[in-house]
């Protein structure tokens, strides 16, 4: 006698939405991957150096020799955009790093620690929220005339605040569980709680808290270099692009479409890739 298999109702739903999971995961770690690529090996693989001029083909439309056409000064746009990831990836990875190692040690001292200190690290935390961080930002890079990495450096200390809130928050829900009390009780000391129980259990929250500081970072960056701070004129950067190139709309819009597209592309397949990691390593840590 056979069988019959009745599909529950909302399971094709459950599947579907699944696979739009699945394929936006893909494509998001395709195009980082490529981002990276680029990044690494643009100068190899650009089909002309960034800076190269050539005033006779200035602002040209995308053609046979020029995919993307070029700018007012005959540059090509490819190339520049090929090329301008570097400054796209290197400074996100940096912050997100330095924001995390901060954020991470100081948030976990002041869950698991409190008294005075964790007070104190909070009262800062507080501080550096009731300020605009982009226009502290702007403010301090532009009144020191700073570089890239000038940049860089205040959006690390402006970043690492908010993962210092999370892990805060994370260290407090965990050292009241069962096994940090055990792990008390056994006589391990508080650092190695700390490090070697309650961090590992709230790494989900640091890979995501990390993939979206990258996402912000970029977004940031290229508003610095979009106002003329951090990167050089006529850098190859996608936000110093973006600026050089909206008076040229008319001319060619692909100087200035391309680098917006990158941008945002970039900071969402950042957040696509996060959020795919927290959910997955969420779910492991519950199946230990």
């Amino acid at each position: 006698m056979s069988e019959l298999l009745v599909e529950a109702p909302g399971t094709s739903t459950i599947r579907s939405h699944k696979h739009r999971v699945q394929f936006l995961v893909v494509a998001a770690v395709v195009f980082i991957a490529l981002v990276v690529v680029c990044s690494i090996f643009g100068g190899s693989i650009a089909p002309y150096a960034a800076s190269a001029q050539d005033l006779g083909t200035g602002l040209a439309g995308p053609s046979s020799a020029h995919l993307l056409g070029t700018d007012d000064l005959g540059r090509d746009v490819l190339s520049r955009v090929i090329v301008g990831a570097r400054t796209a990836v290197v400074g996100p990875i940096v912050v997100a790093v330095g924001a995390m190692a901060i954020g991470t040690a100081l948030g976990l001292l002041a869950g698991y620690r409190g008294g005075w200190l964790g007070s104190l690290i909070m009262r800062w935390v507080d501080l550096m929220y009731a300020v605009p961080q982009l226009l502290i930002a702007i403010v301090v890079v532009g009144v020191l005339h700073g570089s890239y990495w000038v940049a860089v450096a205040v959006l690390i200390v402006l970043t690492s605040p908010g993962d210092t809130r999370i892990m805060r928050s994370g260290a407090v829900e965990q050292r009241g569980l069962p096994y940090a009390e055990a792990a008390k009780v056994n006589g391990l000391s508080g650092s190695s709680i700390l490090f070697r129980h309650i961090w590992p259990s709230l790494m989900p929250l640091t890979v995501a808290q990390s993939f979206l500081n990258f996402a912000t970072t970029i977004v940031n960056l290229a508003a610095l270099s979009f106002l003329g701070l951090g990167v050089g004129p006529g850098a190859a950067d996608w936000g110093r692009m973006l600026a050089e190139a909206r008076t040229l709309i008319a001319g060619n819009p692909w100087a200035a479409i391309v680098p917006g597209i990158c941008i945002a592309v970039t900071a969402a397949s950042m957040n696509i890739i996060g959020d795919w990691l927290y959910e997955s390593l969420s779910l492991r840590g519950r199946a230990r």
